[in-house]
């Protein structure tokens, strides 16, 4: 297996794919992930329980418990993952380290070989380990390692999902869940010993207090940043840890060792393919956190080694009392309203979750059927709240305390906003008025008026990232516009004239590209006057869209006069160095208005925006440092970004030398 390997190396994208279908991206890359690298990875993912197979048959002192190997093996992927953002990825480009992997690919498969030779050769006597076990794993004991390996895998796709929709956009955040995940296995693979009996009572008890502050924040609605993430990240190493501490004390003896790691990893398949497959279709909101978290708690030792009728008991009385507790909210949803009957439900359910701690059973099932109701409830109020989940992200539709806007907002980044009433109640009729970022006066439409006054009418626009549409009002008859969209629900709001009516109202006929700009784009050549690159957001940056080969696009898309603009405002990213080592590349100008920050005090009618302009006319050059633009030198010492390099974390260092506006 590890030798047909070497057929897919060296590691690249699989040619004959093409462009991803409109519907179904998960699927199509799960199939060019295959195609790509899937044999060399499976061999990989095999040699693990392999070595630890032919470990225990070698004689060795402590093969009759190989197991510990397993805590190795998790430990240098540990050290792997911190490694590759902070040390692979900024000094090695792709093809460097597709050689470079190929490489350590061929050491390993010599390396299990030596292994295989070695103990071919071992003498009669260190085979001892051989011998067939009369440990024959029921089916009971399979399906426990599969539920146990599954609740844990699906927990980190959800967490990770939950901080990056619901928390906080952060870069590289779904390094910390994973590194977390991983320590889990490293912790929870080892012997019990009697000393740290004391471990089990403080993991139970964390996760017990987590849960219900989880949930309560859930019934709430709102809590700080910081506390939230804390919990959802603390909460996931305990659950990891009690989970993975339940299948280490299922596990057989080192004869059924190869069964126990088929049954795990098909946990960990199924428990991955729920929440990043299947959950997104299913739900509307990140809903599978809740549920997940609410199956965590019946991975719980007690659970696992209780009896059938204990907890068949334990399930009956927790119905009847969920049951009796939605009655009582909805008897106060009718005598008080429906934030007297919420406030009810929260707090008979989190006190009968209390009241149970005696029982672990009936407190674990208590505890899952308490985040049921949490997850019933959040798809109500996800309904109500206009939230839509597409494969590339959570979007909100929401109005504005006052009533007085309509906000697009994808996971924690307002995409767009629309005035609904004016100032004195009466509704907002005729052309509306582009706001937040693409509010008149800003850079956004400065890059229009720098157009028009240098070159006269504009034919031809194209704009990558359709957001609510907002900038198609600053259209003018007689111009072509096109907008270049990935996401089809991004889409579908903008073109609902009862929800937004920039197109509707200020081009009609403006068309909508689905699909990677970067794909869509390069057929259409040289007609644009003005190219517009909106597709930038706080919590990651489309790193292909910023690349030389990008920007060969870019500029074979632009007539003579042409202007390529990029809106850059972020949280995390400063990326005008990026742009003009970039810009310099071609001999162009970058030019960049950076409007001050308003920290926390954000304006939907106009928000602070950062954007760049790329160009080589100087009577462009100088309409635009007479709109407040400057030149941005560039630092020729770095490597331009291409699609074989590309280094985040020094667009990251950028922004803390040299704080940039902060997005809503």
């Amino acid at each position: 297996m590890l030798l047909t390997g070497f057929l897919f190396l060296p590691v690249t994208v699989a040619a004959g794919f093409g462009a991803p279908p409109a519907e179904g991206e998960a699927l199509w890359l799960v199939g060019l992930f295959l195609a790509s690298i899937g044999l060399p990875f499976f061999a990989l993912s095999a040699s693990a329980p392999l070595l630890q197979a032919w470990f225990a048959r070698s004689g060795h002192a402590r093969s009759a418990d190989p197991y510990f190997l397993y805590r190795a093996s998790n430990a240098g992927s540990f050290i792997a993952l911190l490694a590759y953002p902070l040390l692979v990825e900024p000094l090695l480009g792709l093809d460097a380290q597709a050689r470079l992997w190929s490489l350590g690919y061929a050491v390993l498969t010599c390396a299990v070989l030596a292994c295989g030779l070695r103990l071919s050769n071992r003498s009669p006597a260190a085979s001892t380990a051989d011998g067939g076990s009369t440990d024959y794993p029921s089916a009971g004991r399979r399906l426990a390692w599969i539920g146990l390996s599954a609740v844990p895998s699906g927990l980190l796709v959800a967490t990770t999902a939950h901080i990056s929709t619901d928390v906080a956009a952060i870069p590289l955040i779904w390094v910390v869940p994973l590194a977390l995940y991983l320590a889990s296995f490293i912790l929870a693979f080892r012997p019990s010993r009697p000393e740290r009996a004391w471990l089990g009572s403080v993991l139970s008890v964390l996760q017990i207090a987590g849960t219900a502050v989880a949930f309560g924040a859930m019934f709430i609605g709102h809590t700080s940043f910081l506390f939230d993430l804390g919990v959802t990240l603390g909460l996931l190493l305990v659950n990891a840890l009690i989970a993975h501490g339940s299948v280490y004390a299922l596990r057989p003896s080192a004869a059924r060792l190869t069964e126990f790691y088929l049954c795990t990893s098909l946990g960990g398949v199924i428990g991955g393919i729920f929440a990043a497959l299947v959950a997104p279709v299913i739900f509307s909101g990140v809903h599978e956190y809740p549920l997940l978290l609410a199956a965590a708690l019946l991975c719980r030792p007690a659970i696992v080694s209780g009896t059938f009728r204990a907890v068949a008991g334990g399930a009956a009385r927790t119905i009847v009392i969920v049951v009796c507790a939605v009655l009582a909210a909805m008897l106060a949803t009718i005598a008080g309203g429906p934030s007297f009957g919420k406030g009810t439900l929260l707090i008979s359910l989190l006190l009968c979750f209390a009241t149970t701690w005696r029982s672990s059973i009936r407190f674990a099932l208590m505890g899952s059927a308490v985040g049921a109701v949490a997850v019933l409830f959040q798809l109500t109020a996800s309904t109500d709240a206009g939230q839509y989940r597409s494969f590339f992200g959570l979007h909100r539709l929401q109005t504005t305390p006052d009533g007085r806007y309509r906000v697009l907002a994808h996971g924690t980044t307002i995409h767009g906003a629309m005035r609904l009433r004016e100032d004195d109640g009466t509704p907002s009729i005729g052309r509306p008025v582009p706001a937040t970022y693409y509010a008149p006066g800003g850079p956004l439409s400065n890059v229009f008026e720098i157009s028009r006054r240098v070159n006269g009418a504009t034919p031809v626009v194209s704009v990558v990232g359709l957001g609510a549409g907002s900038l198609a009002c600053y259209a003018r008859a007689g111009e072509t516009w096109s907008f270049y969209e990935i996401d089809p629900v991004v889409i579908r709001f903008a073109r609902d004239a009862k929800l937004f009516r920039f197109l509707s109202e200020c081009a009609p006929e403006a068309q909508t590209v689905q699909g990677d700009a970067r794909l869509t784009l390069a057929d259409r050549i040289g007609q644009a006057r003005i190219l517009i690159i909106d597709a930038f957001s706080s919590d990651a940056i489309p790193v292909h869209l910023l690349t030389s080969e990008a920007l060969a696009v870019y500029l074979a898309h632009l007539d003579q006069h042409g202007l390529l603009a990029f809106h850059i405002s972020n949280r995390h990213f400063d990326l005008r160095q990026v742009l003009a080592r970039l810009a310099a590349e071609r001999e162009l100008t970058l030019l960049a208005r950076m409007e001050s920050s308003q920290g926390k005090d954000v304006q939907i009618e106009r928000t602070k925006s950062s954007v760049v302009l790329m160009t080589r006319d100087p009577a462009t050059i100088r309409e635009a440092q007479d709109l407040g633009w400057s030149v941005v030198a560039p630092d020729m010492s770095r490597r331009p970004w291409s699609d074989d390099y590309a280094n985040a974390l020094e667009a990251m260092r950028d922004r803390w030398r040299a704080p940039l506006p902060a997005t809503p």
